[in-house]
């Protein structure tokens, strides 16, 4: 498997070992049954049919790897691995059931409340003498989140994630020259930022990223993700979960409370709905994910 292959590209097998307690943190191992697809690793394989399941938890990892390749910063590292601990079941579904089409950032406001209460977390980052507010705020780190255009480990990582497993244009060969091709520069604001040593890795990556965009601005995602959004709002609103839940409990035990009759029409077609029965879906605003890397230093 693809993933398996790129894990070992980063290196896993050589984890730091001050890494290797983190990856024990219950907040953190709720993430291997929250998905990298936004729940639709259960919708209807007539829309959806991934290589093979990513999980939030693989996407921590990887992305704790890669800033570590590149930094061999202890803080930054950490802060990767936790920058996706408030991801509820279902992801940006969850956005879309906000209504922040737009950003989708409208989940990240448990981030404090969820680390504070890991007591095994804290203890460990007492043991290795960290500060909890230093991986509380991962934005501060700009090799691991910065603002679109710009590349960072986190975006660079989903790229290659659903380029894994959705799109499928992303291959041993490609994953091999872009983890090789890294470098990381000082771009026009004085900041860290991963970019490239060559144009034709760079272009590579653009690619793959410009049909991601496309993917998640297809008709058929854009309802999908809307009904699962709408599924969930129907099932707090009818006091089957609460909104808290999306943030505790993994997506597996989630959809099992959804065996309900007052869902159980939109969870069929969630389930079963074919590619040709498909309505139109008109949302405004869907994210764009552009990005503009750094070729030797400069901008494409």
């Amino acid at each position: 498997m693809l993933l398996e292959y790129y894990l070992n590209k980063l290196e896993f097998s050589k984890m730091p070992k001050f890494l290797n307690k983190y990856l024990k943190c219950p907040s953190l191992i709720r993430l291997k049954k929250v998905g990298y697809f936004c729940g639709m690793d259960y919708a209807s394989k007539n829309i959806y049919n991934f290589s093979e399941y990513i999980s939030r938890f693989d996407h921590s990892m990887t992305v704790s790897l890669l800033t570590y390749k590149l930094t061999k910063d202890k803080k930054a590292t950490i802060a990767a691995l936790f920058h996706d601990i408030a991801t509820p079941c279902f992801s940006h579904v969850i956005d879309y059931m906000n209504g922040d089409y737009e950003k989708q950032e409208s989940t990240e406001e448990y981030t404090e409340h969820i680390l504070k209460n890991d007591n095994y977390l804290i203890g460990c980052l007492k043991k290795d003498h960290i500060a909890l507010e230093d991986t509380i705020n991962f934005k501060n780190y700009s090799i691991v989140d910065n603002d679109r255009p710009k590349l960072c480990a986190d975006r660079l990582d989903g790229i290659i994630l659903t380029g894994i497993g959705w799109t499928k244009n992303i291959n041993k060969n490609d994953i091999d020259q872009i983890i090789d091709d890294l470098v990381v520069f000082k771009n026009e604001f004085n900041e860290n930022e991963i970019g490239f040593k060559s144009f034709n890795v760079a272009k590579k990556v653009l690619d793959v990223s410009e049909s991601i965009d496309k993917y998640c601005h297809s008709n058929e995602d854009n309802y999908m993700m809307q009904l699962l959004a709408d599924i969930t709002k129907l099932a707090i609103h009818n006091s089957i979960i609460s909104y808290e839940d999306l943030y505790y409990l993994d997506e597996e035990k989630l959809l099992n409370l959804f065996n309900d009759k007052k869902l159980e029409p939109l969870v069929n077609k969630f389930k079963n709905i074919k590619l040709e029965d498909v309505p139109d879906t008109h949302i405004p605003n869907i994210k764009k994910r552009n990005i503009s890397p750094l070729v030797n230093g400069k901008r494409l």
